[in-house]
């Protein structure tokens, strides 16, 4: 009887050590996320985490570890290293299908029509912009304003110099300081070729571009309009660059004007104070003529990495971290428009000059939908122009070229 007793309760105690070993010593579960999120929003996802872990500090101890990992690359890395995603991650609305092919989104379950009903409902564009081919959504709207517009200055501009891009490069070659772009994204020299009536865009089979930049006739060519962007590029107040360099050359005063988008809304303001302005892009001069430059228009979402270790626990946060409050404390800090329709309806959100500017915008985008295959060429072409085409190549080769890479098909 003592041996059958002992053998009750060695067993007892080994499944004791098993339990706290999963739960740990408090009895909780031990929780442990990884979460990707732009450099911009990284103290706005820890004050997130954090008032989550609280949340829920009664059911588990959940430790959130962020990642730096901009929304317009994580589809990039999430493909190419599945292993290396995070539990819970932003991307760029377009990249939905891509990451459903490759496996690594997990559909949503809980809450789906409640998520549905928040974001405009089933025919809105933010869920069709996260879902499946197939209907299925695959991921949860962020925010519903992943576009850009012009930003400037009112120290040095008035309404009528920010019209056209050639009024505004003269006003900024006068002041010794820059209007900045950034031409090494195909996301935005898009606005050059849209506004000629050019397209970029991905085909019925969801695997290659479909993509005319290098057209020879029509009313407007491939040609004229790099031509066009190299005349801006010769401007001494040009400049090419990126969203980081954007940022430091506002804060440094080199920068009074740019092509940016909602993300930096909040930082512009900041910086510039009552001189904060932002509308529409401006028009530019394509073979004579003013020509209104177009944008591309999206969402950004959150997605949960379909072979997570803790489903039930990465679900919550995405939940939780794109639920009507929080994508209105996203708006305080970025200036993004939020997707779910209630928070976009609130008074702040509804008077802000960055939301205006893009809506301003919206007649002349499109809804971004394009493979990666776009992504490099673009970016070789865009630095080339920015560059002054150095080595003086024929400008419809560069066309070619760039057309030719964009239209193969994806891996």
């Amino acid at each position: 009887m003592k041996k059958y007793r002992f053998a009750a309760l060695l067993l007892a105690a080994i499944m004791l050590l098993g339990i706290c070993g999963i739960c740990g010593c408090g009895g909780k579960r031990q929780v442990k996320l990884t979460v990707w999120g732009s450099q911009a929003s990284q103290e706005m996802l820890r004050e997130m985490a954090d008032e989550f872990i609280e949340l829920h500090a009664k059911e588990a101890e959940i430790e959130i570890v962020l990642r730096v990992e901009d929304e317009d690359t994580a589809a990039d890395n999430a493909v190419s290293n599945p292993e290396q995603l995070a539990d819970v991650f932003s991307f760029a609305g377009d990249q939905t299908m891509r990451l459903v092919n490759a496996g690594v989104l997990m559909p949503v379950e809980q809450g789906a029509d409640a998520i549905v009903e928040a974001n405009g409902g089933a025919d809105s564009a933010a869920i069709a912009e996260a879902s499946s081919g197939d209907g299925v959504l695959c991921a949860y709207p962020l925010t519903a304003s992943n576009g850009y517009f012009m930003y400037y200055n009112a120290e040095y501009f008035t309404p009528s110099d920010v019209v056209s891009l050639d009024g505004m490069l003269q006003v900024a070659e006068r002041a010794g300081k820059s209007v900045a772009m950034d031409w090494t994204s195909g996301w935005y020299i898009y606005s050059f070729f849209g506004g000629a009536g050019m397209q970029i865009c991905l085909a019925e089979d969801g695997k290659h571009n479909i993509c005319d930049w290098n057209r020879t006739s029509g009313e407007h060519t491939g040609v004229e309009v790099a031509e066009a962007m190299l005349a801006v590029a010769a401007s001494d107040a040009f400049l090419n660059t990126n969203d980081e360099g954007f940022r430091n050359g506002i804060e440094s005063g080199e920068i009074i004007a740019g092509v940016n988008g909602p993300w930096n809304a909040e930082f512009v303001k900041k910086q510039w104070g009552d001189n904060y302005r932002a509308v529409k892009l401006p028009t530019y001069t394509l073979n004579g003529e003013q020509v209104q430059m177009a944008s591309f228009a999206g969402y950004k979402l959150v997605g949960v990495k379909a072979s997570t270790e803790e489903p039930e626990w990465a679900v919550k946060f995405a939940e939780y971290m794109t639920n009507e409050e929080n994508q209105l404390k996203r708006f305080r800090v970025t200036g993004e428009c939020p997707s779910n329709v209630h928070a976009a309806q609130a008074a702040e959100v509804q008077e802000s000059p960055a939301v205006a500017a893009l809506g301003d915008q919206a007649p002349y985008s499109v809804r971004q939908s394009i493979a990666s295959p776009f992504w490099t060429p673009a970016t070789i072409f865009g630095t080339v122009m920015a560059s002054g085409n150095p080595d003086g190549r024929e400008l419809q080769e560069l066309l070619d070229e760039l057309v030719d890479g964009a239209s193969q098909p994806e891996e």
